[in-house]
């Protein structure tokens, strides 16, 4: 009888996930099937035997691991696009089509099992530095708290705020222009002539021959009138520009506040009563205004308004320098040629305009004795308002 004999490896079985068989071969001997013991290399059991090998290892560097980056070097060690579990999964190709779903979940429950142990360290470590981290800031409930230095308004934003408020209550409307502006509006429109002193350039900023910075915000004033869009009932505060030495009571760069009614049968008492009025509601109930006769290009007849000393009520103080007056204001009845240069009939409508300066009305309002000090930015001056 002829016997086939398969030899055992000299690697013991179980460590290379072999298993035992008897399968009767086909085998003629002549007169005997011949019983052969044959051993068959199992993948599943190989994979399950690296797989729980990686979990151990990644478990072990987990629980060693005492700082959040080196947590995030496992993660990338075992989890990354070049750690062990990718590789076992690029590694499936080589596997039999039947026992790819079996270590296709055993990767998966280890790869589980790897993040869940990486969250819950994280977790932890991330505890103990925030508590670590509260045990070094103590924070003494005792100590004086930081003071929130809250802004507030300027006294000339104030002041503007309040001329507003009155004029719209009286039915104008606020309108604003460029500081840079033409010659023609600044001047011309405005019946200054071309050789009139207020266009010398001792006292006046020129960009060149036909733009200036502004001297005033009549120049809004014209611009509106040019429209043609009647009645006109407006207010134009603003920046202005004048080549003045700085002191008490002048500055290159202050603001005016300029009003402009344009309508059918308007006088100068019209003027006399809105400006009265606005006195009233600026310094007081018990104020009174007083026209003095003056000259303006732009208005004629003109006028510079008084009013009585808000402080000693007429009969004369320091403040109004004991006249019992102060003067706040100039205006007039508008020119008509100033209305002709601007496209109106002045035979059919007729206004009046006024013009004041907003930092004269806070020194007048706050007492305040140079103007300097609003733009010293000096906060213990400022916060007294």
């Amino acid at each position: 009888m002829h016997v086939t004999h398969v030899e055992r490896p000299h690697i013991p079985v179980r460590e290379l996930g072999w298993y035992r068989e008897h399968w009767l071969r086909p085998f003629w001997d002549g007169a005997f099937f011949v019983s052969q013991e044959i051993y068959i290399f199992r993948e599943e059991d190989t994979m399950k035997e690296k797989l729980e090998q990686i979990k151990a290892e990644a478990l072990r560097q987990i629980e060693a691991s005492d700082a959040l980056d080196k947590l995030n070097d496992i993660r990338v060690a075992y989890l990354g696009k070049k750690g062990e579990l990718t590789s076992v999964l690029k590694s499936m190709k080589d596997v039999s089509p039947e026992e790819r779903p079996k270590v296709g979940q055993m990767v998966n429950e280890a790869r589980e099992l790897i993040e869940k142990k990486l969250e819950e360290t994280k977790n932890a470590l991330a505890r103990k530095a925030r508590e670590a981290q509260m045990q070094a800031e103590v924070i003494d409930v005792t100590l004086p708290a930081k003071k929130a230095n809250i802004g507030h308004s300027h006294p000339n934003t104030i002041a503007l705020e309040e001329v507003e408020r009155i004029f719209i209550g009286m039915g104008y409307e606020v309108v604003e222009g460029p500081e840079v502006e033409y010659d023609l509006y600044n001047f011309e429109k405005l019946n200054i002539p071309a050789n009139h002193p207020a266009k010398d350039e001792q006292d006046t900023f020129y960009i060149n021959k036909e733009i200036v910075l502004r001297t005033q915000t009549s120049p809004v004033q014209a611009r509106v009138m040019e429209q043609g869009k009647l009645p006109i009932r407006m207010i134009a505060p603003g920046r202005v520009f004048r080549s003045d030495e700085v002191d008490a009571t002048h500055s290159p760069s202050f603001h005016q506040i300029e009003g402009l009614v344009i309508d059918k049968h308007i006088t100068f008492a019209d003027l006399k009563g809105t400006l009265a009025e606005f006195a009233k509601e600026l310094f007081g109930e018990d104020t009174k205004v007083k026209f003095r006769p003056h000259h303006f290009p732009f208005t004629e007849p003109s006028a510079e308004v008084d009013v009585t000393c808000f402080k000693c009520g007429g009969s004369g103080c320091r403040f109004c320098k004991g006249t019992g007056w102060i003067e706040i204001l100039g205006c007039g009845m508008v020119h008509p040629h100033v209305l002709e240069m601007c496209g109106i009939d002045p035979e059919e409508y007729t206004g009046f305009a006024f013009g004041v300066g907003l930092e004269r009305i806070a020194l007048l309002k706050y007492e305040i004795d140079d103007m300097r000090l609003l733009y010293e930015n000096d906060t213990r001056f400022l916060k007294q308002f």
